[in-house]
């Protein structure tokens, strides 16, 4: 361990320590250093007759391919959802995070929706998915405000696949309006958020407020630049203007921040599970 990195993660580990409060943001890369990604190996592993049939490049492309009809798309979308959201159990990553902070006072807002938090010990209640999660369906057309857990659809569909589509019996139909259904994901203007939703987002405002000038960790872990304004920018103007903030930055590719933070920023482009297990030591 070098002397720089070394210090990083002293200061890092201090602050920690002697925080009233910490904020995590949790972006796309702490999913992806938890083993969680979306091309590779993993993707040829779980995609092999997709990518045969359609060419398919990577999970997250795949998402948006035009699709000729709702068996196929179906067939696609329960494995992407399988798994990402249902296989996967508690990751060590998420589960170091826990320890780190399960002692304080801590809420969590995330743009990943795979329940990686939740499912490593996190509380429901202090975790704000603002993008959605894979586990729920909505109306296409967000003609109404509940979403439906899909867990046993998608083993069905699954189950019931062949030559990449799901019988049409399958393909999901919304109880209200009957037009298609999709994933509950911020693809479009017409996202859901329910009941539970508009509640996360009370109590996570709540929490910014009862941090406001305390000594308070933002600390953001594998934020890129698809959604700045959720976690990267606003994590920012909190640290700059609350005097008693540090803001841990964990991003392997922009870690640097904005002009006036400099002081109050403690930063890594290091693999962030290297960096979350050596200031658990």
């Amino acid at each position: 361990m070098n002397e720089t990195y070394k210090a990083r993660i002293e200061k890092a580990k201090k602050e920690i320590t002697d925080a009233e409060f910490i904020l995590i943001g949790g972006g796309s890369g702490l999913s992806a250093a938890a083993g969680i990604t979306y091309s590779g190996k993993r993707f040829t592993d779980n995609f092999s007759s997709f990518i045969k049939r359609y060419g398919l490049s990577d999970m997250y492309s795949s998402g948006f391919y035009p699709f000729e009809t709702q068996e196929e798309r179906w067939a696609y979308w329960a494995k992407h959802i399988y798994v990402n959201r249902f296989e996967p159990g508690p990751t060590k990553l998420y589960k170091d995070l826990y320890q780190l902070v399960k002692d304080k006072s801590y809420f969590v807002i995330t743009t990943n929706v795979e329940s990686q938090f939740e499912k490593s010990g996190f509380s429901a209640n202090k975790i704000f998915e603002v993008q959605g999660n894979y586990g729920y369906l909505q109306c296409a057309k967000g003609c109404h405000d509940r979403i439906y857990y899909n867990e046993s659809l998608v083993k069905e569909m699954i189950k019931k696949t062949v030559d990449c589509k799901i019988p049409f019996e399958l393909v999901p139909k919304c109880p209200v309006c009957g037009r298609n259904m999709d994933p509950n994901l911020r693809i479009n203007q017409y996202f859901v958020q329910d009941e539970k939703w508009y509640k996360q987002n009370k109590l996570y405002n709540e929490f910014l407020k009862q941090s406001e000038g305390k000594r308070t960790i933002y600390m953001e872990m594998g934020v890129g630049f698809n959604t700045p304004g959720i976690i990267r920018y606003p994590f920012e103007q909190m640290t700059f203007h609350n005097k008693g903030a540090i803001l841990i930055r964990l991003n392997k590719e922009n870690p640097k921040g904005m002009k006036g933070n400099e002081d109050k920023t403690v930063s890594f482009n290091e693999d962030i599970k290297e960096v979350v297990s050596e200031i658990l030591k």
